[in-house]
Order: C-alpha cells, then sequence, then structure tokens
C-alpha cells in the first residue's frame, strides 16, 4: 500500500471525501516525516503541528457531520515564504524582514483554506528570492531530497524540497526567472508558471508592481499534473490587489481538444548548451506526444537572445533599482548570494530613462513578435535549465568567463517571464548520477489549462514523480 504522504493531493482529498482515511491520521503522517526529514533537508522554516492538527480535527468533525466538502478538504499544503499566511513568518529569507509575521492570509491562501487544504507551515527561500539555490542567514541552507549535497533550486526550493519528499502534499511557489520551474525540474516534481494575474499575486513580497507584475506571478508546485489543476481552479481568479488580474474562467480541456494543438519542440537555445540527458528528455517527451497522436515538430522560436536580454534588463537593472533603497545602509547584514547579485546589475550600464523606455517598447515588440509564431505551434516544449542540480555552491551569479551562470544556464525559463507565457515542467528522464529531468511545456498567454492537459499526456507516458532516496 502507498504510504499516505506519498499519494497525490486530489486522492488524498477523494479517500477522506470516501471516509477511508481521516485528515487528523494524514495530518500526523505529515507531522511525523517532517519531523524525521526536515532536519536533513531544511524545507520547511514555520511550522505548528499544534495548529495543523486542531485544523485537522475540524475537518475530521466536518466529514463525520456529513458537511458540504471543498476540493482539497483535509489535504495538507505549504506555502513558500514570501507569500502571507496569517500567523506564521514571512520573512522573504531576509534579516530585514526578520520576526515578520503575517496579520492575514494572501488572498490565494484564503481561496486554499476555504477549499478545504490544511496549510503546514512555510518554505524557505534565498534572501530576497534573487537566486536559483535556497539558502539565507536565518536559516541556512535547503539540500534536494535527491542527493543531500546538491540544490533543490531557488526561489521556490524550499517548497520543492518538501513537496518531492512527501513532507507536503502539494503548494505555492512564485516565479520571476524560473523560481517555481527550476526547483520543479531540480526536484522531480510539476510546477505551474501562471499568466500573470490568473492567480493573484497580492500578499507577496517583494510586491509584484512595475516590470514585476508581469515578469512575477505565483503558482502551485504539485507532484502531478491533475494537482497542479486542482489547486490553479481553486486559486485562480481576480483580485483588486493584482496590478495584472484578469477574469479569466477556469474550464477543462478535453483529450480531443488537445490532440488538435501542434506542439513544437526544441533541444537548445545554441548559445547555450544542455547536457545529453536533458537533450534525451525533450526528445523523450516529443515522441511521447507524437506516440499519442500529436503533431510534433522541430521548431525553435525567434528572438530568444533578445528576450533573454530584455528579461536580464528588468530582472536584473531595474530589479536593482527596486531592491537598492530596500538594503542601502544594511549591505553587512545581505547574505553572500544577494551581495554577488547586486554587484552584478551594479557593474551594468546605468539606465537612463531613455534605455528604460526602449526596453520596455521592445520588450512589447518582442512578445508581439512571440505570439505572432505560437499562432503556428500554441504549444512549445524545451529545456527547464541546461543541466540537473547542481552541488552546492557550483553555480552564482556570475557572467562573463565564468564556467557556469545563473544568467546563462537558466535562460531557458527566464524568456517567458519577459513573454508572460505560462509554462508548465514535469518530470521526463534521469541524469546518469539519477537526478530528476524535467520538460517545460508552454503556452500562450491564459492558455494554463491546455498546457497542463499535454502536460499529463507526457507525465502518463513517462511516469512522472519518483519517490527520491531521502528518509
Amino acid at each position: 500500500m502507498t504510504e499516505l504522504t506519498c499519494l497525490s493531493a486530489a486522492e488524498m482529498a477523494a479517500r477522506i471525501r470516501g471516509k477511508e482515511i481521516s485528515p487528523v491520521e494524514l495530518v500526523q503522517a505529515h507531522v511525523d516525516r517532517i519531523d524525521r526529514l526536515n532536519p536533513k533537508i531544511n524545507a520547511i522554516i514555520s511550522f505548528s503541528a499544534e495548529r495543523a492538527l486542531e485544523e485537522a480535527r475540524a475537518a475530521e468533525a466536518a466529514v463525520m457531520h456529513g458537511n458540504a466538502l471543498g476540493p482539497l478538504h483535509g489535504v495538507p499544503v505549504t506555502i513558500k515564504s514570501s507569500i502571507d499566511v496569517a500567523g506564521l513568518r514571512c520573512e522573504t529569507g531576509t534579516k530585514l524582514r526578520a520576526g515578520y509575521v503575517a496579520a492575514q492570509d494572501a488572498p490565494l491562501v484564503a481561496r486554499l483554506r476555504a477549499a478545504g487544504a490544511i496549510v503546514l507551515g512555510n518554505t524557505n527561500v534565498p534572501e530576497m528570492l534573487m537566486a536559483y539555490v535556497t539558502d539565507n542567514l536565518l536559516y541556512g541552507r535547503t539540500n534536494n531530497p535527491w542527493d543531500l549535497a546538491r540544490t533543490p533550486g531557488g526561489s521556490s526550493g524550499g517548497e520543492a524540497a518538501a513537496i518531492a519528499a512527501c513532507c507536503s502534499a502539494a503548494g505555492v511557489g512564485s516565479d520571476g526567472g524560473g523560481s517555481i520551474r527550476v526547483p520543479a525540474h531540480f526536484s522531480g516534481i510539476c510546477g505551474l508558471k501562471p499568466t500573470p494575474g490568473r492567480i493573484p499575486c497580492t500578499g507577496h513580497f517583494p510586491q509584484s508592481l512595475g516590470p514585476f507584475a508581469w515578469l512575477g506571478v505565483v503558482g502551485p508546485m504539485a507532484r502531478t499534473v491533475r494537482d497542479l489543476e486542482l489547486l490553479l481552479e481553486v486559486m485562480a481568479g481576480p483580485d483588486c490587489g493584482d496590478v495584472s488580474a484578469a477574469p479569466i474562467p477556469f474550464r477543462h480541456v478535453g483529450e480531443a481538444e488537445a490532440r488538435k494543438t501542434r506542439v513544437g519542440y526544441f533541444e537548445d537555445h545554441g548559445a547555450t548548451s544542455v547536457t545529453p540527458e536533458t537533450r534525451a528528455a525533450v526528445r523523450a517527451a516529443a515522441r511521447a506526444l507524437e506516440e499519442q497522436g500529436f503533431e510534433v515538430v522541430p521548431f525553435r522560436p525567434e528572438g530568444l537572445e533578445q528576450a533573454h536580454k530584455l528579461w536580464w534588463t528588468f530582472f536584473g537593472s531595474v530589479g536593482n533599482l527596486l531592491l537598492g533603497p530596500l538594503v542601502a545602509g544594511h549591505e553587512s547584514e545581505l547574505s553572500p548570494i544577494l551581495r554577488d547579485y547586486l554587484g552584478l546589475v551594479a557593474a551594468e550600464t546605468p539606465l537612463t530613462l531613455q534605455s528604460l523606455l526602449n526596453s520596455w517598447l521592445e520588450r512589447d515588440q518582442c512578445r508581439s513578435q512571440w505570439l505572432a509564431q505560437m499562432e503556428e505551434f500554441p504549444v512549445l516544449l524545451c529545456p527547464v535549465s541546461s543541466g540537473p542540480a547542481f552541488r552546492h555552491g557550483e553555480e552564482g551569479w556570475t557572467k562573463n568567463g565564468a564556467r557556469a551562470s545563473f544568467v546563462d544556464t537558466m535562460r531557458y525559463s527566464q524568456w517567458f517571464n519577459l513573454t508572460g507565457n505560462p509554462a508548465a515542467v514535469v518530470p521526463a528522464g534521469r541524469s546518469p548520477e539519477g537526478l530528476p529531468i524535467g520538460v517545460q511545456v508552454v503556452g500562450r498567454p491564459y492558455e494554463e489549462e491546455l498546457v497542463l492537459a499535454i502536460a499529463e499526456k507526457i507525465e502518463q507516458a513517462l511516469g512522472g514523480w519518483q519517490k527520491p532516496p531521502v528518509e
């Protein structure tokens, strides 16, 4: 029998509705697993077993009394510690917010609770979310459950590690340059970067304002694509606190509709090579779709390098303008990885009003050209990054002459923040060391449901999530 904590969120909810398991039993199993594994992976940082079990007892009473149950009733979830959860610390991994406790739930958290989910706790992040590793001076380093000597990625690395290790059924991350997708890929789970505004960013820090309103999003992370769809349906919908909010109704995409979609795929960018196993995973995913009747054609969009350059302008140079006032005078309190990032962007040519305006106009032109190409290929299949999870200390915010650089190796994810495309990650292969390798399924804005329908076909063919070795 499958261990309770390793079930999908959808199956947990179904078994609770069928009275096969109780919410108390399920939450206690997660508490026990956290107690055993979290000292090894250091994924969950703000956690109250007593509060979770109290909510579980209330959820169990609702089941026994025959009350109406939400789609996530009794399911334990976690939330990235940059998103407000009432009563939990939301420090975004920085000493500058040490001790901050959210007074109320972010709208997406309130929606999860209304659907019956039980929030176990908050998960670890890099300082100010500015890294693809998860480490900070408040809580230390998070380790990958596939290999403790490696990173689970960032900035949603704590969330990915907790879900992969079955310490949480599912959860929520955020993504301004791959921060949901890279950790999902590194940790062997699924993740969705939605279109900006599809799920409200209200209650996230740093706030999604200005260019970050279309670079940064919040989205679901889980062990199955079906669970991503379930969480998306629960959390989606406009909120007045999100400047990108769009009233797009959720819809289910049927198999017949999905199969009509023409899929373009590419194995590498050209300038930034990928590992042979990454290339093989993309091929395997393309072949899996082709064998199921999809038309799958080699296709690499034009304008990738321009999209990457523009992404760095907004994430790096504009991000530095926004972060600068927050950290000024506190440089000695910052983590080394954040100082590296700030040093890199400080070395860039300073922005002027004209150069910022030009970049903004170029971004809109780039996005229009990109979407025009997707008229022919509404879904793209490509790598998530250039390789699998790297060892602690192997990469950083470096650029010219570096053996490996965040600016370069993660561009496969960064493009789609610039253009605002939804993108899902699903496991599709393994490295020679046995590390998971995910592939990225990219769609047109507001077509998350189609993206997930096709990602699920890849998952079904290639096996999806597997339990990591940490115990």
